[in-house]
């Protein structure tokens, strides 16, 4: 029973204090790097069951191809067609060369417009980067069924959410980085509009924390495009989805 003495003082036993207010950001957006040359060479892999692609370097070093620099221009466009309240006053970047040059020539482009307060910086946070893969990292479907048949079966049976690669992660271990950006997120930028620039994996398991979709939702998803779009708006002390994955920006 609640001492009456101890609330007419003005205290509360612990369980029974009122959640503090959630703070959110006034509005996320979220998009994907523009195609990187990584993009492809996997995609044209793919198309004839190549067994390799001519990348040498690092996942993290894999720049933009010249289609994609054109793609973050019309992000950076759409960016400064927005109405002035939704206008990201924050970027938030993983920091793979692809998502960091995304985010520089979206940023340029916006700035060259009017659109962009004097002194707005990108921030990189290790969080945002892409699903690491581990021993499959850098391998096409084909070097997969053909080097890690054991591998590839054991991820056709317990499916992208839950698979995760020898030395890789899972999307769910992606989804428990995202969470916890998203807590600092909210805090550091609550009541502003924020871009987040990420992966295809990291904007998607976005999707996940924050609609809290079912693994079957997730995979009834398109593939996140390119510089697409995804916005989501605080609303009754959560951040709602306004529109998903939109491409309707891209001219290029």
């Amino acid at each position: 029973m609640t001492d009456l003495s101890t609330l007419r003082n003005g205290h509360r036993p612990e369980a029974e204090r009122p959640e503090p207010p959630l703070r959110l950001p006034s509005v996320l957006i979220a998009t994907r790097h523009g195609e990187s040359t990584a993009n492809v060479e996997f995609r044209q892999a793919d198309a004839s069951g190549a067994l390799a692609v001519p990348i040498t370097c690092r996942d993290a070093d894999i720049p933009l191809s010249l289609h994609g620099q054109d793609q973050a221009r019309d992000l950076g466009r759409w960016w400064a067609e927005r109405p002035p309240a939704d206008r990201p006053r924050s970027v938030w970047c993983s920091p793979y060369v692809r998502t960091a040059e995304t985010a520089r020539i979206a940023l340029a482009q916006a700035s060259g417009l009017g659109a962009v307060p004097v002194g707005l910086a990108v921030r990189y946070d290790e969080r945002l980067r892409d699903r690491e893969l581990g021993v499959l990292e850098m391998l096409t479907k084909a070097a997969i069924e053909r080097d890690h048949p054991a591998e590839a079966a054991r991820r056709r049976r317990m499916g992208e959410l839950y698979y995760r690669p020898p030395g890789g992660e899972s999307w769910l271990d992606v989804a428990l980085r995202v969470r916890g950006l998203l807590r600092d997120l909210g805090e550091e930028e609550a009541g502003r509009p924020v871009l987040v620039v990420a992966h295809d994996c990291t904007v998607l398991m976005l999707r996940h924390v924050l609609d809290r979709l079912t693994e079957d939702e997730l995979l009834a998803l398109d593939p996140v495009a390119n510089c697409s779009a995804s916005v989501w708006r605080a609303d009754g002390g959560r951040l709602r989805p306004s529109s998903w994955n939109q491409t309707g920006h891209l001219t290029s």
